[in-house]
């Protein structure tokens, strides 16, 4: 029986390192364009449209809830969901804001 030895190749035949460190930087340029600028991007969207809520605005919540803002705190709201029934959320549960005629201010955002 016959030993099989592993063959080595000679290190100088592959690619430069310079190329291997290039190929992983072109990687991660490209998954930073990718997933992490868009989403920082609608982060800041959607941290305007919370700042931009005042009293009275027509909302939705993340959870499909709909309501007018009646007190605004640091972190958190106050929604009335029907007359005379009013609930606090977070700040971050607002996912829209309502125009008149049904228009949100996200879509309008979109538009321009």
């Amino acid at each position: 029986m016959s030993t099989a030895w592993a063959q080595v190749g000679d290190p100088a035949s592959g690619p430069p390192a310079a190329y291997n460190i290039g190929f992983i930087l072109l990687m991660i340029g490209i998954f930073y364009f990718v997933l992490l600028r868009p989403e920082q991007k609608r982060r800041k969207e959607q941290q305007t449209l919370i700042d931009s809520v005042k009293r009275n605005d027509q909302i939705v919540l993340n959870s499909g809830m709909h309501g007018r803002v009646v007190a605004l705190a640091e972190k958190t709201i106050t929604v009335e969901i029907a007359p005379k029934i009013q609930v606090v959320f977070d700040r971050s549960a607002i996912q829209a804001v309502q125009m008149p005629g049904s228009e949100t201010r996200e879509k309008e955002r979109e538009k321009s």
